[in-house]
């Protein structure tokens, strides 16, 4: 009977949970820290502000937001908001928000996940154009659909793969998906 056992199950089933937990508070952390580089303090950083308040509705704890801010004003610890361009299956337009402290190794690993996604990177300014300022970030100006079912699968595939990596922020797309 091996195997069966109650605890291991709520343990498989809390190691899910608790990454996909961490992965959140990771990314709520990093953009803490990138809005409080030039003024720590939220009452006059409305960027700061409006990080914390979306960090809180994740659950973040105080202290650990707290920490961020703090480690903001560490020169040693500088992250860089970085915009990439790139087309995916279908010919869909894909903006990706990156927040990183390694311009080098950002730069590859989203190039890695568009290659062996089908997608391909663009110019800087290629992509932009078919997206406006919406809600604190992008919408579409021109959605459209792909009517190809095994095109659509493709790109669903490519965005998730760059939703996980650790220093994507956002990810937008002209293609509607549902």
């Amino acid at each position: 009977m091996s195997g069966h056992s109650h605890w291991a199950g709520i343990k498989h089933k809390k190691e899910i949970t608790d990454k996909k937990r961490a992965k959140v508070f990771s990314k709520s952390l990093k953009l803490i820290s990138a809005a409080a580089h030039g003024e720590p303090n939220p009452d006059f950083n409305p960027r700061l502000r409006t990080a914390v308040a979306k960090a809180r509705e994740v659950g973040v704890p105080t202290d650990t937001i707290e920490r961020a801010i703090k480690r903001a004003a560490d020169p040693s610890e500088k992250l860089e908001e970085l915009l990439f361009e790139a087309y995916g299956p279908g010919g869909a337009a894909i903006i990706v928000e990156v927040l990183s402290d390694n311009r080098n190794r950002a730069v590859q690993e989203i190039k890695t996940i568009l290659r062996d996604h089908g997608g391909k990177w663009a110019e800087s300014g290629s992509v932009q154009w078919a997206f406006e300022a919406a809600d604190g970030g992008r919408a579409a100006k021109f959605p459209q659909e792909i009517p190809d079912k095994e095109e659509r699968q493709k790109l669903a595939n490519l965005l998730e793969a760059l939703e996980e990596n650790d220093d994507v922020q956002n990810v937008y797309t002209n293609i509607i998906l549902s």
